[in-house]
């Protein structure tokens, strides 16, 4: 397949258009039903028909899920879980307070954050807290169980909330925000306030710094199996490797994609080593990692890809736009 600057495949037209009516801050499906969570407090659910909630009276700051919900936290000081037939719950609220950083666990769990305090709730039982010595900037459940990844100043916390040891606390200097498990949870990375990531090696507390971004890096996605960390944050899908025990350390990236503009958002598909990304100008297209082959998704409209997310059968892909232009496309 040509690469993007002659002549890709395209699959624009069976993109869907959706008008969202406010900037994307994430999209999630549940089931087969697309949810776009919007900067101003709004849901769009994509389905048949599209649906249009409140979820928020402010703000959406943060943005999770799994298969069945879409949980937000805004800046009412709620935390809220939405299902795809438009039904939604407020799981915490505190008058006041911003929740900067949300969460969707195993079993119904649900993990949020507000200012330097971390909280997990199960689905039944007591919501556990641990203060931190800054503000929250990222917080992950373990792929397996209810560990918490907690990216602040100053590293990461590993908590187990339902233990009473003191949290493991992975230093590195510097203002961590996402913070991301690999699969097999042998390593866990952040990203950082600079342009650069950083990850430790589990099993031995090795460090891996990955560096040399133009821009500050938003959106990172392991690929099926873990083999491949891809990232935003340059002008191509940025492709750590994390196949072998040592991580990326002493190897280089694979960078695939490249235009004159930065990626803003990726997503990995959920059975095949294939990467879905969004650009700066609103561009979005597929990029098969075996031998970089590209299919166009969307043309370009000038306002930046700012989230994107697969079906849980590989079969769709939604994307969401910075200035509220959004779509779905159903191969």
């Amino acid at each position: 397949m040509a690469a993007l600057s002659s002549s890709p495949s395209s699959l624009t037209s069976k993109l869907r258009p959706l008008e969202l009516g406010g900037g994307a801050v994430g999209v999630r499906f549940l089931g087969a039903v697309p949810a776009f969570a919007l900067g101003n407090g709004e849901v769009v659910l994509a389905g048949e028909e599209t649906m249009r909630l409140r979820a928020h009276d402010g703000a959406i700051l943060s943005v999770s899920g799994d298969a069945r919900r879409l949980v937000t936290g805004g800046d009412d000081g709620r935390v809220v879980a939405t299902l795809g037939d438009g039904t939604h719950e407020t799981l915490f609220e505190q008058k006041g307070r911003w929740i900067d950083q949300v969460a969707a666990g195993p079993d119904g769990a649900v993990a949020f954050s507000a200012g330097k305090t971390a909280h997990f709730q199960p689905k039944k039982g007591e919501r556990k807290s641990l203060d931190l010595p800054s503000t929250v900037g990222g917080l992950a459940f373990a792929p397996k169980g209810t560990r918490l990844a907690v990216a602040h100043y100053g590293g990461a916390s590993l908590w187990f909330p339902n233990a009473q040891a003191k949290p493991e606390v992975l230093e590195w200097k510097g203002s961590h925000r996402g913070v991301l498990w690999h699969p097999e949870a042998r390593f866990l990375v952040t990203t950082m306030q600079e342009p650069a990531l950083h990850g430790w090696r589990l099993p031995d507390g090795a460090h891996m710094r990955m560096s040399g971004y133009p821009s500050r890096v938003r959106s990172m996605e392991f690929t099926v199996g873990g083999r491949y960390l891809a990232t935003s944050g340059s002008g191509e899908v940025i492709l750590w490797p994390f196949a072998s025990k040592e991580g990326p350390m002493g190897k280089q990236p694979t960078m695939l994609a490249p235009r004159d503009t930065r990626v803003s958002a990726v997503a990995a598909h959920p059975k095949e080593e294939v990467i879905a990304c969004g650009y700066d100008d609103g561009l979005a297209m597929m990029v098969r990692l075996s031998d970089g082959a590209e299919i166009l998704l969307r043309a370009p409209d000038g306002q930046p890809v700012s989230a994107i997310a697969w079906r849980a059968d590989g079969g769709a892909v939604a994307i969401g736009g910075e200035g509220g232009a959004g779509g779905v496309t159903v191969f």
